[in-house]
């Protein structure tokens, strides 16, 4: 698709100083040095997946598209700069006039990814591209956590919906970003308005424990909320003893001309209380009521419950916490620059204790058997697009990565409510792709194993 220049909105905030102060310093060396305006390749990989995670889940590519278009620094920020003296005067005139020209690359929203996957590639000049590296990790690292406990999580719901309910669990802005992430893990709904306003994600809520307190008795609160929602609501029946909850829920709805949603339980042994309100229901000729459940629940505690009759799952903290892994372990690092003959070199980090890199440009495809099951993750170090994708071809691996960001124009087919969704249905489409073992919920190694192919042959300098 080709990319639209969006009319920039004077009004809305601007991210330049969501990043740390040694980018700024780095910029100011940079053009000190006479270094700044290197066409350099950055990337932004994962060494490993975290513990316990067979695979990961792209997320927040809509969200870092619209960050990287209100990088820019307002006058405030200029004062600010000017006043701590974090750089210098030349380094706040380049500031000042910044956009981010250059060129991203990366996986589509929803891929899932494995270790050493080059999730973005960022091409630009030294300058502006590195000073966007804490914008993009803090997206991705925490997206990309949430997207793929989300998608555990949907695993073990095995086809019953989940809903974040993380929104108080986490900062407000936080809370966000989760629920959009969780859609891409494949939730399909969230109790944050600020997310179904932002970003088109249905919304769900009706009462909490507070409004059966408010009333003089759980039957007037009940027939109040009914009154106000109608029969079809989900009715919150723990706040006192829950088979009579159940009992009243279902007499206010067919007091209020119809048959009740939906219970919630959010406590208790939810597995032994959600076959018995079931058998209540039932018993009660209430067979359409549903039972949704709440109270602390992570994949395993949703695998647990499998057996159970439950229609629908509540997940609040262990979302938006990436259950037990609350970042992706992303790196951006730069793996190519122009040196001082004007051609491109390749860089990398020799360190010790499994933090070396690997330099170079690189394209990635999914090699697949003949039963469509991925066994590999081809990742292609190269200077030309042409030879490394038919390197992809000739391996029979589909190509992972799309342009996001063309020469400093966001393409907009990437983000916005429709990107969302798309990403949701793709990450279902490369999920189904995996081996089975991807889709087990204990600890082992990557599903998929990753390898790398140099094609140019150069090797990484050291300085």
């Amino acid at each position: 698709m080709t990319p639209t220049q969006r009319v920039a909105d004077p009004t809305a905030p601007t991210t330049s100083l969501l990043t740390d102060m040694y980018e700024l310093t780095m910029l100011q060396g940079a053009l000190r040095s006479g270094t700044a305006e290197r066409a350099s390749v950055f990337e932004l990989f994962g060494r490993r997946l975290p513990a316990s995670r067979r695979f990961g889940v792209v997320a927040g590519t809509g969200r870092l598209l619209d960050a990287v278009e209100a990088f820019a620094f307002t006058g405030r920020q200029i004062d600010f700069l000017h006043r701590t003296q974090v750089v210098d005067d030349a380094t706040l005139d380049y500031l000042r006039e910044y956009h981010f020209s250059g060129t991203i690359r990366g996986y589509a929203e929803g891929e899932c990814y494995f270790e050493g996957s080059p999730l973005l590639t960022v091409e630009g000049t030294f300058a502006e591209a590195c000073i966007l590296e804490t914008l993009a990790l803090s997206i991705y690292n925490y997206d990309c956590a949430v997207a793929s406990a989300a998608s555990r999580m949907t695993i073990a719901a095995h086809g019953r919906p989940c809903v974040d309910f993380g929104a108080r669990r986490a900062h407000e802005q936080a809370a966000v970003a989760a629920a959009r992430a969780s859609v891409v893990g494949g939730f399909v709904g969230t109790s944050d308005l600020e997310a179904g306003m932002r970003y088109g994600i249905p919304t769900v809520g009706t009462a909490a424990h507070s409004f059966t307190l408010l009333h003089d008795s759980e039957e007037e609160a009940f027939a109040a909320q009914v009154a106000s929602l109608g029969p079809g609501t989900t009715i919150l029946v723990d706040t006192y003893d829950i088979a009579r909850g159940v009992e009243r829920a279902v007499r206010a709805a067919r007091d209020g001309g119809g048959e009740l949603g939906a219970v919630r339980l959010d406590s208790g042994d939810l597995v032994a209380e959600a076959f018995k309100v079931r058998a209540q229901l039932d018993a009660l000729g209430a067979t359409t009521t549903r039972i949704t459940v709440t109270n602390d629940l992570d994949e395993y505690a949703i695998a647990g419950l499998g057996a159970a009759p439950v229609d629908s799952y509540g997940v609040g903290t262990k979302l938006v916490t990436g259950s037990g892994r609350p970042t992706a372990a992303l790196i951006y690092k730069l793996v190519e620059r122009a040196g001082a003959d004007g051609e491109m070199h390749e860089v990398a980090k020799f360190s010790e204790g499994g933090k070396a890199t690997v330099g170079g440009r690189k394209w990635a495809g999914r090699v697949m058997d003949g039963t469509g099951s991925a066994t590999e993750e081809l990742v292609v170090s190269a200077q030309d697009q042409d030879e490394a994708l038919a390197a992809l071809a000739e391996a029979g691996a589909r190509p992972l990565q799309v342009e996001l960001v063309h020469d400093g124009v966001v393409v907009e087919e990437h983000r916005g409510p429709h990107a969302l969704a798309a990403a949701a249905e793709r990450h279902r489409a490369s999920r189904a792709e995996l081996p089975y073992d991807a889709w087990r919920l204990s600890e082992g190694e990557p599903a998929v194993p990753t390898r790398h192919v140099d094609l140019d042959g150069r090797r990484p300098l050291r300085g």
